[in-house]
């Protein structure tokens, strides 16, 4: 009887990136070990609030344990799965978002409705927003019938961005409608798109973009990013503080806890300002080692793109390491001064659970395409059909 040797299905021997894994459990390593130095001061406050030491740190354990879970889910999804899902996902997220404004349901807090009430805490739909973009772009540049050089395949996920755009004004949330216009377009330049359709949006964007600067609480952000120091207790109070703070870090820093800004100076420590305490608790080594761990995180989420089988987990991988990306570089920007103060959290490092579930999922799935798979169903069903036959051929002979 003749051997047969049969060849596994290359998805059974693949592994996942490892690397990547690795540098999303630091960085959550890192926020965890901030989170607790930035909030365990205990004020007058506070304590008539009932809130410990340990309030903040506690939450954002069950935060991380619900995005593992999340994680895992996500990176058991085949991409044709999450393929299928991209419509339907894109609609559920303009749903969840258009709740923030039923009362009762939407939260409401520094003038902005941007959150839901859910158990134990609140979402930000806007975070689930980005995710869906990327899914559902992904989708659409990958279908067969996509041309990037004619008009109609440009216009309709820029429509379906506008759409999401709009109602992030409502809330308002200014910083997560230029972040989604970057990824958005981002990805259609990846695309192939032609540049006159890229650069003509932007134009037309451009008086539009500075109508809505023009809001007097936005303009007051511009004035005091250009001088911070025209309004020191007010409109420029947050960016003074957050430059003392990585000013006294210096090279090593003052110590782990041992910030003084975050004693009642610089406001919002544990969320959009924490990268200012890691500054100055753990200095420029320290600071450097966070931007590091981002930049490698997303060159191994670019490289995932190298092993993808087809145009949907490439374009994929990209718009999700871009995605990442995109907010870190802009929290590093806002807190160092180079752009006006958006309310961007830091991804995994700041306390906040609707970025860190999404974040987390977003990890998942590249974690997923890191395994070079492809979702070729029909060439896998013929080709276990061919094995079989050959199984049954060696076992009883040729059929006569």
């Amino acid at each position: 009887m003749s051997t047969v040797h049969v060849t596994p299905h290359p998805s059974l021997g693949a592994n996942y990136d490892k690397w990547l894994l690795l540098i999303t459990v630091l960085l959550m390593g890192f926020g965890s070990l901030m989170i607790y130095s930035s909030t365990s001061i205990v004020t007058p406050s506070t304590a008539k609030k009932d809130i410990s030491q340990f309030f903040y740190f506690k939450r954002h354990l069950f935060t991380m344990l619900l995005g593992f879970a999340i994680m895992f889910a996500a990176y058991r999804l085949r991409p044709g799965t999450i393929k299928k899902v991209a419509l339907p996902l894109v609609v559920f997220s303009f749903f969840l978002l258009v709740l923030v404004f039923v009362p009762g349901i939407g939260v409401s807090a520094g003038g902005a409705k941007r959150w839901l009430r859910l158990w134990p805490s609140t979402f930000q739909p806007s975070e689930l927003v980005k995710l869906s973009m990327v899914i559902f772009l992904a989708k659409y540049m990958s279908m067969q019938n996509y041309r990037a050089d004619i008009f109609i395949s440009f216009i309709k996920p820029i429509a379906v961005m506008a759409g999401f755009q709009i109602i992030f004004l409502r809330q308002p949330d200014f910083g997560a409608t230029v972040s989604l216009g970057i990824l958005t377009l981002s990805m259609l330049f990846l695309s192939g798109m032609r540049m006159r359709y890229l650069m003509s949006f932007t134009v037309l964007a451009v008086p539009v973009i500075i109508k809505l600067i023009k809001e007097p609480y936005r303009w007051r952000r511009v004035t005091s990013f250009l001088n911070p120091w025209d309004d020191p207790q007010g409109s420029g109070f947050h960016l003074i503080q957050s430059f003392i703070a990585l000013g006294s870090g210096g090279i090593k820093g003052v110590g782990l806890g041992a910030s003084k800004q975050k004693l009642f100076f610089l406001p919002e420590t544990h969320t959009d300002f924490i990268f200012s305490v890691v500054g100055e608790e753990l200095g420029l080594i320290g600071a450097s080692v966070i931007i590091s761990l981002f930049l490698i995180l997303f060159v191994k989420g670019i490289s995932i793109t190298n092993k993808a089988k087809d145009s949907f987990a490439y374009y994929l991988s990209f718009g999700l390491s871009l995605m990442i990306a995109l907010q870190a570089l802009i929290n590093f920007f806002v807190v160092t001064g180079m752009i006006p103060t958006k309310g961007l959290p830091l991804p995994f490092i700041s306390y906040g659970g609707s970025s860190l579930l999404v974040n987390m999922a977003a990890v998942g799935i590249l974690l997923n395409l890191s395994k070079g798979e492809s979702e070729r169903k029909i060439v896998d069903r013929t080709r276990d059909m061919i094995v079989r036959k050959k199984v049954l051929r060696a076992v009883y002979g040729k059929k006569r």
